[in-house]
């Protein structure tokens, strides 16, 4: 049984590079027919430049807030204990396809060059009426890139269909221990409130997304100061009814429909001045000492300013109230410990990572395609310039995914996660270095 198990592996396994390879040909084809229209999104960035001034990095400061545990403990009283990954994982309900069952439309949003090795797509049901946002996995939680026994993707959705439940936001938890079956069920990201008597739901696009340890940090762009919110992947509370609504209802709590909410145990504030730096894209940086969280803004392609990319160090206190967050100082003040201005625009998606024995840290972006149809670009810089990415006959620099989502780095496997499009995707990170080398 097992012999003809890894049998069909290998089939699934052959046909599905077989599709893959059939979409790079296909799109690499197509990304040199719109490379004219779209060469000012690929303009060289140049070189990062350090940001050094009081000024510049006071702007990136954020100060921790924490909501009180009598506020969460008030809302387990109410709701029912906690239930932790193992749980939500077991009870998925919603399965993604494989590349070679997704439509051809589904898979335009692959990147071209370098080209996906893995890929999905999402249940076009469960989806309908939501937009993709940020990816993160297991590989960030734990250096070993398992939570417990098992492989996971977290994959944020946002939506806002203009109806009076709009602007809310959701995870999905992906049971990825078996490559050839993803299952998944979705979580609701809320803000308790009323002193823990009710929550509401997290208006915000979520555009980055971090788990490490049992935190998972989450960007948000609503029009307040706090620019991340901290849910503890341990304090997953049960929805008792499918309603659609969110929060305390006649007989029970809602979560939009979905089977579970996530609670928010804390978030991180802007500096009140003008010019501060709101994250857009994170991600993990295992490569530091200590791991850091990677950030960088997005900026309009018309935007009268550079962008910003900078890091935060995480703490590695064994105290367990600091587990999985940002280092802060006596004032509650998170400081970024390295920071740059580049010229990129229109960044979705941030990666640094030092290669072993290397000096300094790359670090690569995703840009999308300018608020024009078509691919977007991946690009790598450092203090001393920038490449892209090519692809086609005329060496068109636009080969990525044209909605460039974020990155997730996975150390154990080598694998850089994305998504992008109705499309969960993933290639080693060397195939994107040997495409820059």
């Amino acid at each position: 049984m097992k012999q003809r198990g890894r049998h069909r592996r290998r089939r699934r396994g052959r046909a599905l590079r077989a599709a893959l390879t059939g979409a790079a040909l296909a799109l690499t084809g197509a990304a040199t027919l719109i490379s004219a229209s779209q060469a000012t999104v690929a303009d060289d960035p140049g070189a990062l430049e350090p940001l050094t001034s009081a000024a510049e990095t006071d702007a990136l400061r954020l100060t921790e807030h924490r909501v009180p545990r009598p506020w969460l403990d008030r809302l387990s009283a109410s709701m029912g204990d906690p239930v932790g990954v193992d749980t939500v994982l077991d009870s998925a309900d919603h399965t993604l396809r494989d590349a070679g069952d997704c439509t051809a439309g589904a898979r335009e949003a692959l990147p071209v060059s370098p080209a996906a090795t893995r890929a999905y797509c999402w249940d076009d049901a469960d989806t309908d009426g939501w937009r993709p946002g940020a990816v993160t996995t297991s590989g960030d939680a734990d250096e070993d890139g398992l939570w417990g026994t098992h492989r996971v993707i977290l994959s944020a959705w946002s939506r806002d269909d203009g109806t009076p439940e709009g602007g809310l936001a959701r995870v999905s938890f992906v049971d990825a221990d078996d490559p050839d079956r993803l299952g998944y069920t979705s979580a609701l990201l809320a803000v308790p409130v009323d002193g823990g008597h009710d929550y509401r739901g997290l208006d915000s696009p979520v555009t980055g997304m971090v788990w490490y340890q049992d935190k998972l940090l989450v960007t948000s762009s609503a029009g307040d100061r706090d620019a991340l919110y901290v849910y503890d992947v341990e304090r997953v509370q049960r929805a008792t009814t499918a309603a659609d609504a969110v929060g305390r209802v006649p007989g029970g709590w809602a979560a939009g429909g979905n089977r579970y909410v996530l609670p928010a145990i804390a978030s991180y504030r802007l500096p009140d001045t003008d010019g501060a730096a709101r994250p857009g894209a994170i991600s993990l940086d295992r490569s530091t000492a200590p791991d850091s969280l990677v950030a960088g803004e997005r900026v309009d392609a018309d935007g009268d300013r550079p962008t910003r990319l900078w890091r935060y160090s995480l703490s590695t206190l064994a105290d367990p109230e600091r587990t999985g967050l940002p280092v802060t100082d006596s004032a509650g003040h998170v400081h970024a410990v390295e920071a740059y201005r580049t010229g990129a625009a229109e960044v979705g998606g941030v990666l640094s990572y030092r290669p072993p024995g290397a000096a300094r840290s790359d670090w690569y972006l995703g840009r999308a395609a300018g608020g024009q149809d078509g691919r977007g670009t991946l690009w790598r810089q450092d203090t001393d310039g920038a490449r892209a990415t090519e692809c086609g006959a005329d060496q068109s620099q636009q080969c990525w995914s044209g909605r460039a989502g974020s990155m997730s780095y996975w150390a154990r496997t080598g694998e850089v996660w994305s998504q992008s499009g109705r499309m969960l995707f993933a290639l080693p990170l060397t195939s994107i270095r040997d495409a820059l080398d």
